[in-house]
């Protein structure tokens, strides 16, 4: 059903593509919009166990999207570096398929809102987070988005650093 990579050579390990989903702060959602147009929509995030969970209002474009269809695509994009001399980016990302559904049970939301709160403020104390979850509860939507296909690639340029690297 999905793509295999084309570019082989350039595809990141499984514990890599984890790596990057787990210390990135954001990415970029992709759902079917309005009139069948892409809506992309860059969002926190945290990943846990094979499954990425957003924060969200209860109502507005990404919620209409997701009733519609709960297929969606996830984009972060770890590294960006533009390199003049070479008319080319050192880049390394990671695409994530999957559906998403709105969490519904409470014990579940506040679970997963944990989950994001801790990767956003690690150092705060339990009782602060409870007060900030607690405070913005009312008007919260947590979404689900479970895993079906994930890819990650970065430039050849890094491929044959690492390459070079290797042979030291």
């Amino acid at each position: 059903m999905f793509r295999e990579m084309r570019s082989r050579k350039q595809e990141l390990s499984r514990q890599e593509v984890a790596d990057i989903l787990h210390k990135g702060t954001s990415g970029v959602l992709a759902l079917l919009g309005d009139n069948d147009y892409p809506y992309a929509v860059p969002i926190s995030y945290v990943y846990d166990d094979g499954k990425i969970y957003f924060h969200s209002a209860k109502s507005g474009h990404k919620i209409d999207a997701i009733q519609r269809t709960a297929k969606a695509s996830f984009c972060v994009v770890d590294k960006d570096s533009v390199v003049p001399e070479e008319y080319t980016t050192y880049f390394r990302s990671v695409i994530a398929f999957g559906k998403v559904r709105v969490i519904e049970d409470d014990r579940e939301k506040r679970a997963a809102m944990e989950k994001l709160v801790i990767k956003y403020a690690p150092e705060d104390t339990a009782a602060n987070r409870d007060d900030a979850i607690n405070r913005g509860w009312k008007p919260l939507c947590m979404l689900e988005m479970k895993i079906d296909h994930i890819t990650g690639k970065e430039a050849i340029g890094l491929v044959k650093e690492k390459e070079k690297l290797n042979r030291l």
